[in-house]
């Protein structure tokens, strides 16, 4: 391994010790959350629906940790993402109405195990994969699963923590590191890796 990459291994390694130390289990009813989230499926229901402007593809969440969905809510919420029509949604709700819309959003997440596809980047090997794992998976709920998700989706959140639109200083610290074809590699490999995140159709939601 390049011996620059070791710090952010360690980095990694120290994050992953305090998700698995202190990881909030979601505790969401999915039936509740079904009744109050309805809103959620007029863009995350809709198979390819995109955000308008900038426009890129609204995130695939079907088969997504149902804790990541909770931190990326309140992440929402305390703008420490920068999203106005999330922000409004997200300031709707309580605690626990996070927590049963993220049930219900996430149905059963993904297991790892599949095989990767294609060549694995240097930069999913060096600064992704010991969060993400090789196939996209996540390796806790805290951390996102990427496997299937809308490539220009990743490239989209890669750019804004770069920009500091999102805020998290471990994030920051990795897409620092990127070229724009670093982010493209990344971003293409991930939303190519199987099993896949799921958009279901509104019609099968409601």
């Amino acid at each position: 391994m390049p011996p620059m990459s070791m710090p952010w291994v360690r980095i990694a390694l120290v994050t992953l010790a305090l998700a698995c130390a202190g990881v909030a289990q979601a505790a969401g009813d999915a039936q509740r959350g079904k009744q109050i989230g309805y809103t959620c499926l007029g863009c995350h229901g809709i198979e390819d629906y995109k955000n308008v402007y900038p426009t890129y593809s609204v995130p695939k969440l079907v088969g997504q940790h149902p804790e990541y969905i909770v931190a990326a809510l309140k992440s929402y919420r305390g703008k420490e993402r920068a999203h106005g029509t999330m922000y409004a949604q997200a300031s709707s709700l309580s605690d626990q109405d996070i927590e049963d819309v993220a049930a219900y959003l996430a149905a059963t997440p993904l297991t790892p195990g599949a095989p990767t596809t294609g060549s694995v980047p240097t930069k999913v090997a060096e600064l992704c994969s010991g969060c993400h794992g090789r196939d996209g998976v996540g390796i806790t709920g805290d951390f996102p699963t990427l496997s299937g998700q809308h490539a220009d989706y990743l490239v989209r959140a890669l750019v804004e923590y770069q920009k500091g639109d999102r805020k998290n200083p471990v994030m920051a610290t990795f897409a620092a590191q990127l070229s724009a074809a670093d982010i493209k590699a990344v971003a293409d490999y991930y939303g190519a890796q199987r099993p896949a995140l799921k958009t279901v159709l509104r019609r099968n939601w409601l």
